[in-house]
């Protein structure tokens, strides 16, 4: 398990989560994370952090 430091641009959003594409890695495949786990004012195009576990907005 990845407990990061890692970047993730939010490529959308979709209900209930947010599908996040990492930053230097744009080839894989979309995380899929729920919108609980996630800042509230998260938006599309928002970019985060992800660092033990906790995603923050940058």
């Amino acid at each position: 398990m990845n407990f990061g430091p890692i970047e993730y641009t939010v490529a959308r959003i979709d209900g209930d989560y947010a599908y996040l594409q990492q930053a230097d890695r744009p080839e894989e495949e979309l995380k899929c994370v729920a919108r609980a786990l996630l800042p509230p004012e998260l938006a599309e195009g928002s970019l985060l952090h992800y660092e033990m576990m906790e995603y923050t907005l940058k």
